[in-house]
């Protein structure tokens, strides 16, 4: 039985997929959810196109990156992934934000959300988004396996086993979420939805950043006592986190200025 069935390979092919798709599918589900719960479910093909053109993409990129790229194209590839994928999560954080009344939430969305959602601009970016949080986390996740076959001497059925079994917890996870989503309140949902992005867009600017630390363009200085943030991904240099902090800083600042902007301007009135 152990000749056929190796519990370290099924082990450790469900834990690349688990580990590197569970950011994307956060990703999606959030913004699925979000489409779902503003009666805008019409729009979720754009969404879905762009993930199903992102694990194509990741086929692809994987090809190439094995075939033509060198460490340092690597790098710098993976810095413009970063940092696209973090312009498009502030700027979806802040257009989900932005749609949101502190006084009148419900009459606001009933008179704006669909027109809002219909914008071509808005669904490029959702579509966008996608297919990038889907490539960045896919390319790594082919060649990921790729090294796990060789390694293990093939494609076996272990491998095969844990790469559905991991899969096949994804998609369960994603219900879970899609359910739990759709017994929220809207605005916390939005809200929750918005500052989910916006973190993983911070953590995705650290991540950038390292690429740039990785090909000697930054400097990079370890905060020794902040070794935590390795843990759970994010950038543990002073670089990233300073960069990081000033993001926040303009986040405050701006989420102000919208709050006392809404305060003084009167509430919409619903007809």
């Amino acid at each position: 039985m152990s000749a056929l069935f190796s519990a370290g390979v099924f082990a450790q092919s469900a834990t690349i997929l688990l580990r590197e798709g569970l950011e994307a599918l956060l990703v999606i589900a959030a913004l699925a959810a979000y489409l779902r719960k503003s009666n805008a479910a019409d729009r979720l093909w754009a969404l879905y196109a762009g993930a199903g053109a992102g694990v194509l993409g990741s086929f692809l990129l994987a090809i190439a990156i094995a075939i033509f790229f060198d460490d340092a194209i690597k790098a710098e590839f993976e810095f413009a992934i970063y940092f696209t994928a973090a312009a498009l999560m502030f700027y979806v954080s802040g257009w989900l934000f932005v749609r949101q009344d502190p006084r009148a939430w419900q009459a606001f969305l009933r008179a704006n959300a669909d027109k809002a959602l219909s914008a071509r601009n808005v669904v490029i970016a959702l579509a966008v988004l996608a297919f990038v949080s889907v490539l960045r986390e896919g390319g790594e996740t082919v060649l990921f396996y790729h090294a796990l076959a060789n390694a293990e001497g093939g494609w076996s059925a272990s491998l095969f086993a844990g790469m559905g079994a991991a899969a096949l917890a994804l998609v369960v996870l994603y219900g879970v979420m899609q359910v739990i989503s759709m017994r929220l309140p809207l605005r916390p949902l939005f809200l929750i939805t918005s500052t989910f992005l916006f973190v993983m867009a911070l953590k995705f600017v650290g991540s950038g950043l390292h690429e740039l630390q990785e090909l000697g363009v930054l400097g990079e200085t370890n905060m020794s006592f902040a070794s935590s943030l390795d843990v759970i991904g994010f950038n543990p240099t002073w670089e990233a986190v300073a960069a990081q902090l000033v993001i926040i800083v303009v986040g405050i600042a701006t989420f102000v200025a919208m709050h006392l902007r809404a305060t003084a301007t009167p509430a919409p009135v619903s007809r």
